[in-house]
């Protein structure tokens, strides 16, 4: 799992069935790398998350049919980019 920023939301009107209608998110890892994820949780520009990637990120998109190797798990309620892992 990782903790990430969401940077914005991404529209594709035209997309692969297998994506489903789910909401896709770019979001930004620590060291400034942008991903596309898809949002199962509603998370909003700005919003700290944390991701899984690989198969478990089907199973975490509740539809193991989706195709997708990033899903958002959740939305962080207070981070502190400042104070995160190795800041001390």
């Amino acid at each position: 799992m990782l903790i990430q920023r969401v940077e914005d939301t991404l529209v594709c009107t035209t997309r692969h069935e297998g994506l489903g209608h789910m909401h896709l998110r770019i979001v930004r890892d620590a060291k400034g790398s942008l991903s596309v994820a898809v949002d199962p949780v509603g998370a909003h520009k700005g919003n700290w998350v944390f991701t899984v990637s690989g198969s478990a990120a089907r199973y975490a998109a509740q539809n193991f049919e989706i195709l997708t190797d990033l899903t958002i798990c959740g939305i962080i309620d207070h981070w502190d980019e400042a104070e995160g892992p190795g800041k001390n």
